[in-house]
């Protein structure tokens, strides 16, 4: 399995059975011209994981491509044929999606959360919790980590990392960062992996 972050949360994730997009957003660069997708996965609504517009011209490019998300995201593409997705459901596109997650992790207090699904692609190779904390609960070759937003700190992240114990994982959800080395840095000090 070959994975290329594409920049904060968007990762290109390449099997010998399928190419799969998950979280095209507005602060990732580079796919808005791929082809030969077999899907685009958006784990939640906010426009830093799903780009609309650029995602309907996607589609338009890669006519074979299912757009996986949740309900609540799903009206941002109301003319596209797309399939709504929950957690416990195992998806067949080219590769076996596994969708976990649940809800978008607190960003404070009160403030409600949006639904939020995490994506575990083939047999544990590559976990993508979007915007949350979801424990996969299994062996896990690629933990895709956020290390920063407005609903986390570096602590949590490597707490995550510790918790999930990946084989590595791959730093995301830095595109609001200006020192990106550094977190990147201390998560790999601090994880101990």
């Amino acid at each position: 399995m070959d994975i290329t972050h594409l920049g904060h949360a968007c990762v290109l994730v390449e099997t010998p059975r399928a190419r799969l997009l998950i979280d095209p957003g507005t602060l990732s660069s580079g796919f808005a011209d791929l082809t030969n997708l077999d899907a685009v996965l958006v784990t939640h609504e906010h426009a830093d994981h799903v780009d609309a517009s650029v995602v309907v011209t996607l589609l338009r490019q890669n006519p074979r491509a299912t757009l996986v998300v949740d309900e609540k995201t799903a009206a941002q593409f109301s003319q596209q044929a797309l399939r709504i997705a929950r957690p416990g459901d195992v998806l067949d596109l080219g590769e076996r999606v596994e969708v976990l997650g649940g809800i978008h992790a607190p960003v404070w207090g009160d403030v409600p959360g949006c639904p939020n699904l995490a994506y575990l692609v083939g047999d544990g190779e590559l976990f993508h919790p979007g915007d949350s904390f979801t424990l996969p609960g299994r062996d896990i070759a690629t933990l895709a980590v956020p290390i920063d937003g407005p609903w986390l700190k570096l602590s949590e992240a490597v707490d995550y990392v510790r918790a999930v114990a990946p084989a590595t994982y791959l730093p995301i959800h830095e595109g609001e960062l200006t020192d990106v080395g550094k977190y990147v840095g201390m998560l790999a000090s601090l994880s101990m992996i």
